[in-house]
């Protein structure tokens, strides 16, 4: 006789199935009790030592606010850009729409309100519905925030291979520990603060994560403003967020999207002529693409990419790299700058219409600085920081030193050969040691030989010589000839001088042109193997008329010192930081101290009003001087190939630097023989292309930051009969030669024009 299995148990029968489950679960002692355990009291020894595995299974959940975009700023506190790893902005409950709630609710957890953190009902009614082959999840709101929490603590460790996914690569020991930690996050949080965690921690996309990011990306709107008809599509894909894809999958995601509006009808969440109307609506995503990065900033991007070195490269926000950017890509901070907005937009124009048409790709650049500050007030340059139809692309930055201090990358193209904006600071040593401007020197002295009896009190020697006599050097050169003659010391620098900065240079200390160019706050902007930011040695005569590499950044710093009265102040472009919960963390503040004589500094700015009045930037159009706008001051500069040239300049309340030239080196490629906006130069000098551009811009910007007339200098450092002094010669006796000349030789020097 066959023996007739008992329906009940008959593992093919759909209750066999279920009770065979419980069961096994209840022999091992694990799953039956480890859900039952938070509804009701389990008797029997099976179900003792399932509470005790139970009990020894963790009850705290490290509940971190979740991975949130940083947002960059400018000084009016409008949106420079957004950076994330997960791009999410986190909302309060009340700040989502009804329609979200009920809609999430009803397809991923419809008794939320009635369970504890695991819903035994939910369970049993999932085993059933697998049993008949359709496969369904028991995991409730809870648990699914459960699991999204340990997912996020993991990314933000950098641990993501021990991500566990639903259905992937969890076992019964992962499923057990995210109940008892549901059922602990029960007892801690109220139902509106795990929803309100849910929802602004699920994933929705890859470029949105939380719903306010979600609402944004699909629908282009908030959160708070989602309709009924988009909150179901969102509801429902969570599910699947690829699969249900409303852009790439619109049919899957409205039949999703309909299955949701049905639950949200027969729990009677919505009526039936909302339901009817909402499934007539048509999908039809209006996607606003998540820009995540500087590349993608709506102005500025240069001077956001340099924000954000700053702030990876500072050991405050990280012991390590990954901590840092971490920190600075998943904190949800909120970075303020010292950006200008309408002065970043009046940069950003004229260092574009500088260049022009740029087949040849050369480079323009304008960066300003508040000089009783040091804030950075824009950063702009003529290229495009990623690649498009037409354009001069590149990410480097022109403005900015290639590393910084302490030798972490700042991505800055390292400067460029300054030329005679180097000047005025042998000028200022003079100044400095009690003599008048209006002192006449021999400009006529053209060799400089090896045993110049230079003054040099600095420890290091004085490198290079300028004599023809000497195989592979030659005299000291004027752009024109006919200045070789004698003249004051402040038409020396008014006309950009070679040989006029020379014999001044000779009646002073070199040491003491080293200081101030120290004090100021110049370096080289390229690193050296001893130094990230290398002093410009005042002691190597080529220096004199400017031939080490420096920043944009560094000049205009440098000459807001004699804006302020002598107080350099380093350059700053943050002022503030704060994190997710509001607390400050570490920002730049004002660095300001005393380098220049105030003295000094007014008669420097005297002088350089004069550049503009009738020296070599009197040829700057639009014309910029004290005798037809507020007063200026400034200095034009043009290395040795042409393929570097300059105006630097300020107001009492602005300082700018403003370059054009060859990017891609040494300044080597000669700027010669170019065509720039249809015209065409046979070379390229200070004044003609980034005067300009330093002229239009101050024109507009500078009146904002304050014009105020400059502090005068003593009488005595103008005035009065100019006392007359010869440029020391070299001495009778020769000096033996070395067997190796000292190098560098003369080095690239200045080819400043007159007219």
């Amino acid at each position: 006789m066959v023996t007739r299995k008992n329906p009940i148990f008959d593992t093919a029968t759909t209750l066999g199935k279920i009770l065979g489950f419980l069961g096994v679960s209840a022999i091992c002692g694990v799953l039956v009790a480890g859900l039952l355990v938070p509804a009701a009291a389990v008797s029997g020894s099976a179900a003792s030592g399932s509470i005790e595995f139970f009990d020894t299974l963790p009850a705290e959940l490290k509940v971190d606010p979740p991975s949130q975009s940083t947002k960059i700023l400018a000084a009016d506190g409008s949106l420079i850009a957004n950076l994330f790893e997960e791009n999410r902005t986190k909302v309060s409950l009340d700040q989502i729409s009804p329609f979200m709630k009920e809609a999430v609710i009803a397809v991923e957890d419809s008794r939320f309100y009635d369970h504890g953190g695991v819903d035994t009902t939910g369970i049993l009614r999932a085993l059933v519905s697998t049993a008949r082959g359709n496969k369904q999840g028991a995991s409730t709101i809870t648990q699914q925030y459960v699991n999204n929490v340990l997912n996020a603590n993991l990314a933000a460790e950098g641990n993501e291979e021990q991500i566990k996914l639903n259905g992937v690569n969890k076992g019964v020991g992962d499923k057990l520990r995210e109940m008892k930690l549901a059922i602990a996050l029960e007892k801690e949080f109220s139902k509106e603060q795990i929803l309100e965690g849910y929802l602004n921690i699920v994933f929705f996309n890859r470029d949105a994560y939380g719903i306010e990011a979600a609402s944004k990306f699909f629908f282009s709107t908030t959160a708070k403003d989602l309709t009924l008809p988009q909150a179901a599509l969102l509801a429902g894909l969570v599910n699947s967020p690829s699969a249900f894809d409303p852009i790439s999958n619109p049919d899957n995601a409205k039949q999703r999207r309909d299955l949701v509006l049905g639950l949200m009808l027969s729990q009677n969440k919505i009526t039936q002529a909302d339901h009817d109307a909402a499934v007539a609506t048509p999908v039809e995503p209006k996607v606003t693409p998540a820009r995540q990065g500087c590349a993608y900033a709506a102005t500025a991007p240069y001077f956001c990419d340099y924000v954000l070195h700053l702030l990876l490269n500072n050991p405050a926000y990280g012991a390590t790299s990954q901590e840092r950017i971490n920190s600075v890509f998943r904190g949800g901070l909120t970075i303020t700058t010292t950006l200008d907005p309408n002065a970043q937009n009046a940069a950003q124009a004229e260092s574009d219409a500088a260049a022009g048409a740029n087949p040849d790709k050369w480079g323009s650049a304008i960066v300003s600085v508040q000089p009783n500050t040091g804030k950075i007030i824009n950063m702009a340059q003529n290229t495009s920081f990623l690649p498009a139809d037409g354009k001069f692309d590149t990410q480097i930055n022109f403005n900015v030193d290639k590393l910084d201090k302490d030798g972490n990358d700042l991505n800055g193209m390292g400067g460029a050969q300054p030329g005679s904006t180097m000047k005025p600071f042998t000028f200022a040593e003079w100044l400095n040691e009690g003599k008048s401007m209006n002192t006449n020197i021999n400009a006529a002295v053209r060799k400089y030989p090896q045993n110049f009896p230079w003054r040099n009190t600095c420890p290091d020697p004085t490198v290079g010589w300028y004599d023809a006599g000497i195989p592979g050097s030659f005299d000291l050169q004027n752009s024109d000839e006919g200045y070789y003659r004698n003249m004051t010391v402040l038409y020396g620098l008014m006309n950009s001088i070679n040989t006029a900065t020379f014999a001044s240079a000779a009646q002073v200390d070199l040491c003491g042109i080293q200081k101030i160019v120290d004090a100021v706050g110049i370096h080289g902007g390229l690193p050296t193997a001893e130094d990230p930011n290398p002093q410009v040695k005042m002691t190597t005569l080529a220096n004199l008329i400017g031939s080490t590499q420096t920043a944009p950044l560094t000049m205009a710093a440098a000459f807001a010192t004699f804006a302020n009265d002598g107080k350099y102040c380093e350059p700053i472009a943050i002022t503030s930081v704060t994190d997710q919960t509001g607390a400050q963390l570490p920002a730049q503040s004002s660095n300001c101290k005393d380098a220049v004589k105030p003295e000094v500094a007014r008669g420097v700015a005297y002088a350089m009003q004069e550049v503009l009045n009738g020296g070599s930037g009197s040829l700057i159009q639009p014309r910029l001087s004290t005798k037809t706008n507020f007063p200026v001051a400034a200095k034009t500069g043009t290395n040795d190939t042409n393929g570097s040239t300059w105006v630097v300049g300020y107001t009492t309340g602005l300082a700018t630097a403003a370059w054009f030239g060859d990017p891609f080196g040494d300044q080597s490629r000669p700027g010669r023989n170019l065509t720039v906006n249809g015209k065409f130069y046979p070379a390229v000098d200070g004044y003609m292309i980034a005067g300009p551009m330093f002229a239009k811009y101050m024109l507009q910007i500078a009146p904002a930051y304050g014009t105020a007339p400059f502090n005068a200098p003593p009488t005595n450092m103008v005035s009065g009969t100019p006392a007359r002094t010869t440029t020391p010669s070299a001495p009778a006796t020769t000096a033996p030669q070395p067997t190796t000349p000292p190098t560098p030789a003369p080095g690239p020097g200045n080819s400043e024009k007159k007219d």
